[in-house]
């Protein structure tokens, strides 16, 4: 006898409906519909392997319990902490002291006031020539060895080196800005027919079609000459070392000067390279 619902039409799933116009032989169908089972299986055995590393450790300490120590190993615990004998040290003996020289002593007591027919020959002062190799005290004594007497050094004269060292002073800082500017002997115009004879193209920059300015910052000494050359600001391809052999090259500048005086003064000049 067949049931009453045998006929009954089966309700769509998710994924039947997902897979209604797509073919379900290719694989990802089946897939979906073993990921739930999957997933199940693999969350309860993650969860058993958790409460099993949980509950190792009492369990291995429930069937096999720590052996107990042996009296030996108790013993030599014991005999370890025992501490260690007194060891009696003989007693330190100090180094005699010598008694320190005594000086040769007059006696040389205070004046005083007593009538003429009282006046007692002991009671005068010393004379230099007593005093000139002892020393004023109650009683005349004669001194147990001679009196060592502590000179200072002699000065020693100062080598070249020291007075070289001593006289040399640190220069003083560039200027930025001053009264009076450094120049280049003759202005710019002289400056600009420098640097047109002097200056050569750098072959490479040539061959690559590099052209710009190289800014060279220098130090302008109180005699005119040129130190502390940098470039601040290069282009490459050999123009940054041509502007600096170009600049040893010139003569001393007239140097700037700041209230009346000639000063130490940082310049800073541009060089430019052009091709034509």
């Amino acid at each position: 006898m067949l049931r009453s619902d045998a006929f009954l039409p089966v309700a769509p799933t998710y994924d039947d409906i997902i897979f209604q116009a797509r073919n379900q032989a290719y694989g990802a169908f089946v897939l979906r519909q073993q990921y739930r089972p999957t997933l199940s299986r693999a969350l309860g055995l993650g969860v058993g392997l958790f409460l099993a590393g949980l509950a190792g450790p009492a369990l291995y300490d429930h069937f096999w319990p720590k052996a107990m120590a042996s009296d030996q190993e108790v013993m030599i615990s014991a005999d370890m902490m025992k501490l260690p004998e007194k060891i009696e040290e003989p007693p330190i003996t100090l180094p005699k002291t010598e008694p320190a020289p005594a000086v040769n002593t007059v006696r040389n007591l205070p004046p005083e006031v007593r009538p003429e027919d009282e006046v007692i020959d002991e009671n005068l002062p010393p004379t230099t020539d007593q005093l000139k190799d002892a020393t004023s005290g109650t009683e005349t004594a004669e001194g147990t060895g001679a009196e060592e007497v502590i000179l200072a050094p002699e000065a020693s004269a100062p080598t070249i080196q020291e007075k070289a060292v001593e006289v040399e002073a640190a220069p003083e800082a560039p200027f930025l800005r001053v009264e009076q500017q450094p120049e280049y002997p003759g202005g710019m115009d002289a400056l600009r027919s420098f640097l047109s004879k002097n200056l050569n193209y750098p072959r490479a920059a040539a061959s690559a079609g590099v052209s710009g300015r190289v800014y060279v910052s220098f130090v302008v000494n109180t005699d005119g000459s040129l130190a502390e050359l940098q470039v601040l600001k290069g282009i490459g391809f050999g123009c940054d070392e041509e502007a600096i052999r170009v600049m040893q090259k010139m003569p001393p500048w007239k140097p700037g000067k700041q209230s009346g005086r000639a000063v130490r003064v940082r310049f800073n000049l541009p060089i430019s390279f052009t091709l034509e």
